[in-house]
């Protein structure tokens, strides 16, 4: 097995060196390149998946908790929810670079920098919550009501129903405001990247725009894209998958 995954190794390699090295009639200044653009593309990756797992664990949390405790929710609660919708339409509505800036303090005692791709996470994960948080909520809140007052004339317990009945039901419309966010996410690693956050976002800047290399950054923003499609085509068959 280990003989045969270095093998496919090494011909991939050759594959893709050969392959990259063929852009240079068209893309001169990118066939140059390849180490940079799989470390920026790797950069990129690493903040989107980091921003994601934890904006989604704790967007889905803040989602749930502003369901349940609306007027009318299983746990009622409206000066909770009032503070906390305000909480999130404020962190939501501000710009990313902003936040970035804001949070410049708090990046470094956390990351220790502010420049780079785990710096980058902070802001990334500051910002995407309270917006998946908001997309989670209006995916909840479609859910029939009949539904969650038949299962709470059960006795059913708010923990039960939040998972037997609000996640359960409410799961293709999660699917589709994750594609969303995650599109989303993609799209501010490249913003970050702008401010120092490594990725493809700083190599179409730093390598493309300020060196005149316009193929660089056509190339940069080929492979976000390529990123973008992916999850669309990813998030379409979950939900298919899911729909009753």
């Amino acid at each position: 097995m280990a003989t045969w995954l270095a093998e496919f190794s090494d011909n991939f390699g050759a594959w893709f060196n050969q392959a990259w090295a063929s852009l240079e009639p068209i893309m001169p200044n990118v066939a140059k390149i390849p180490k940079d653009f799989l470390e920026a593309t790797q950069q990129t990756l690493y903040m989107t998946f980091w921003t994601a797992l934890w904006s989604g664990i704790f967007g889905i949390l803040l989602g749930v908790i502003l369901v349940v405790t609306h007027d009318g929710g299983i746990l009622e609660n409206r000066w909770f929810y009032r503070i906390l919708d305000q909480l999130v339409n404020i962190f939501r509505s501000i710009p990313f670079i902003i936040l970035v800036a804001l949070l410049a303090t708090t990046t470094r005692f956390l990351a220790g920098t502010t420049i780079g791709s785990k710096a980058a996470l902070v802001p990334l994960i500051a910002g995407v919550i309270p917006f998946f948080a908001r997309q989670v909520e209006n995916a909840l809140l479609e859910v029939n009501p009949g539904v969650v007052e038949a299962v709470q004339a059960m006795g059913t317990s708010p923990w039960g129903i939040i998972f037997r009945v609000y996640l359960k039901e409410g799961l293709p419309g999660i699917v589709r405001a994750s594609a969303l966010t995650l599109i989303s996410v993609i799209g501010l690693t490249a913003m970050a990247g702008a401010v120092g956050g490594g990725g493809l976002g700083n190599l179409a800047i730093s390598r493309g725009y300020n060196r005149f290399q316009t193929d660089v950054t056509l190339m940069s923003t080929i492979l976000i894209l390529i990123l973008v499609f992916i999850t669309q085509f990813i998030a379409r068959r979950i939900e298919k998958r899911v729909t009753h």
